[in-house]
């Protein structure tokens, strides 16, 4: 499983080669707070919009701490995506290490 950390990505997220982030909570907590640039993909939608995704893209998947984005993606990585990370710490870590007025859940 590849995983980037949330300093990495607050790097690479205004580059020309920036990675897709994809956020796998649910409605209500991407409400609360979001990564700046990211789309909401919940995990319960999973087979909908994992069909949608081009295997030769770079995606970073983050959540609350990491779990569910871990599931994501293995899962993605099953079905043959190779540039896909799990975002180390989710949202909670983006918060306390990129984003400090980012509202913390």
């Amino acid at each position: 499983m590849q995983e980037m950390n949330v300093k990495e990505l607050s790097e690479r997220i205004n580059n020309d080669n920036a990675p897709l982030i994809i956020d796998v909570r649910e409605p209500n907590e991407y409400a609360l707070a979001r990564i700046p640039g990211g789309v909401l993909k919940p995990l319960g939608d999973f087979r909908e919009w994992a069909q949608e995704l081009d295997q030769d893209r770079e995606y970073v998947l983050y959540c609350h701490t990491g779990s569910r984005s871990w599931q994501a993606t293995y899962l993605l990585e099953r079905m043959g995506f190779q540039q896909v990370y799990n975002l180390s710490g989710g949202i909670e870590a983006w918060s306390i290490h990129v984003d400090p007025s980012m509202p913390r859940y």
